[in-house]
């Protein structure tokens, strides 16, 4: 059986289908092979995103390492630590033209109209709470666009429990050293993982609840789903609080942030 080739023109019809429009604020996550074979790469899903958005668009796509530099004796450099997201990611956070955000662990890489106000001072911020890139694309009436990775790859329920406050996550519970832009080295915090596995967002439970508030849409082998980041926030929130769809409580849980080299109260 021929295997089908999703061309540029065909990403364009399929995003626009799905509701990407120009001038719109979106955060991107995907799986490049979840298309099939796509012509021309990571650098066409780019491409065809950026010129829908047009001049006045914003696109953020996750530029996470997930400690995985520290874990091997080295440090987050802004300028060269690779992203542990996929391919479409990092070719993205390769880009001229892309801002990345200062985050030891969870930094963001953002093109646009926008970047510079969504990438500034997260050092200062938590990971994901109030005055991180994503907040601010939420609050700004931002869409998250999932791209064959389903609810599990959403980082945006790590928004909502950030915020929620959560007793699994600690904001800014652990420091480390990071290089910036100009090549100097600067400490800088993020949040504390927890020390467990969640039972609402390691395998989310929160989908069904998603469907009267997004869009979906086959292009190739790809399902790609996008919803509102306002309204999905009060879906998840409501599972977090409430044990919606039969998940426990966060106030009734046991799991609590882990506590490591980096904590900065051991």
């Amino acid at each position: 059986m021929k295997e089908t080739i999703v061309t540029k023109k065909f990403l364009k019809a399929g995003f626009e289908s799905l509701g990407v429009t120009r001038d719109m604020k979106l955060i991107v996550h995907s799986s490049l092979k979840s298309f099939g074979c796509v012509e021309g790469g990571a650098d066409c899903v780019i491409d065809t995103i950026c010129e829908i958005l047009g001049d006045g668009g914003t696109l953020m796509m996750p530029s996470f390492n997930h400690g995985e530099p520290y874990y091997n004796g080295d440090i987050f450099d802004v300028n060269k630590t690779p992203t542990t997201n996929g391919i479409i990611p990092e070719t993205f956070r390769k880009r001229k033209g892309v801002l990345r955000s200062i985050n030891p662990t969870h930094p963001f890489s953002v093109w646009g109209k926008d970047k510079e106000r969504y990438t500034k001072d997260h050092q200062k911020y938590d990971a994901f709470g109030i005055g991180s890139p994503l907040y601010r694309l939420m609050e700004d009436g931002g869409y998250c666009m999932l791209i064959g990775t389903g609810y599990k790859a959403n980082t945006f329920h790590h928004l909502v429990e950030t915020c929620e406050a959560s007793p699994c996550l600690l904001p800014k519970g652990e420091v480390y050293p990071v290089k910036l832009y100009d090549g100097t080295v600067a400490d800088a915090h993020t949040w504390s993982w927890r020390d467990g596995i969640c039972p609402i967002n390691y395998n989310p439970i929160y989908p069904p609840l998603m469907k009267d508030i997004e869009k979906r849409v086959k292009i190739g082998n790809a399902e790609v789903i996008l919803y509102n980041l306002k309204k999905g926030y009060d879906v998840i929130a409501s599972c977090l609080n409430d044990g919606a769809v039969g998940g426990i409580k966060c106030s009734d849980c046991k799991i609590r942030p882990r506590v490591c080299k980096w904590s900065v109260d051991k």
